[in-house]
């Protein structure tokens, strides 16, 4: 008789325990059921369903153009393969800012529609009525501040943020001001390690940075970056832990040579 083993879900409560006792939050991207029963699986903390699966699986050259559907589309398929991960759900590009109201009405429906565990939302001071009116619904808010992908226009460039003094300035006042609105947790992207590190001691949430260093208090890599299945973006703060695209090609290769060949199916393949 096999002894189901009761998972212990991870929570926004739990996350913050870890930053105070100095264990690092580990987190990933999924998009899709398989992926994410993988990793939730092998025990990651937090699975985010980025909008990054407008890049990663639209093929779109921003995260602008997904909808707040698509998101919940992907969202719900991540949610069914869950046991133990927090699940965040990115809320996408027009569906909060400049609207509170409106930004409540996608997180609730992402919540209701999905079934993930709480939102993502980009930006600091100038979001911060729509982070507070969907708290005051219940729903956990992570922040998102340096390089914020959705205001990509207005940067004009993927290039590191915060650089200079006025900018890491306002940056440090935008995460006090997302921690004092409520937030659970703040992802810092592509900003000097330094000045992440800064960040991450002058507040009590946990900071989760992809590109900005060691010094905060867990990491997020988009898994398909990780796994080597997308090979031109080769940012620096990427660590590849798997060739997945050279692998996957060899074996598609050698599928389509057995197929022509006729090797395969043999004679065990067949009923």
């Amino acid at each position: 008789m096999s002894v189901h083993k009761e998972v212990k879900k991870v929570t926004t409560h739990q996350l913050q325990e870890m930053k105070r006792r100095g264990e690092k939050i580990s987190m990933l991207t999924a998009y899709d059921y398989t992926m994410a029963k993988i990793i939730d699986h092998a025990g990651i903390d937090v699975i985010l369903v980025g909008d990054s699966a407008s890049n990663v699986m639209a093929g779109h050259e921003t995260t602008l153009p997904i909808t707040l559907d698509q998101m919940i589309y992907h969202a719900s398929s991540v949610v069914r393969a869950v046991d133990r991960a927090l699940v965040v759900v990115d809320l996408p590009f027009g569906s909060y800012q400049g609207n509170s109201k409106e930004a409540l009405t996608s997180a609730i429906k992402i919540m209701k529609e999905s079934g993930g565990h709480a939102v993502k939302l980009e930006g600091g001071r100038e979001i911060k009525d729509s982070i507070e009116r969907i708290l005051s619904a219940g729903i956990p808010v992570m922040g998102h501040l340096g390089l914020t992908p959705q205001s990509i226009y207005k940067f004009g460039t993927y290039t590191v943020r915060a650089k200079e003094e006025e900018e890491a300035k306002r940056l440090l006042e935008d995460a006090k001001i997302l921690e004092e609105s409520g937030c659970f947790a703040l992802v810092l992207e592509k900003i000097p390690a330094k000045l992440a590190e800064q960040v991450a001691k002058s507040i009590t949430i946990p900071v989760i940075g992809i590109g900005a260093g060691g010094g905060v208090d867990g990491q997020v890599l988009v898994t398909h970056d990780m796994l080597g299945m997308t090979h031109e973006f080769s940012p620096r703060f990427l660590r590849r832990y798997l060739s997945l695209y050279e692998s996957m090609s060899n074996a598609f290769q050698q599928y389509i040579k057995d197929v022509k060949s006729k090797d395969f199916p043999n004679d065990q393949e067949q009923y």
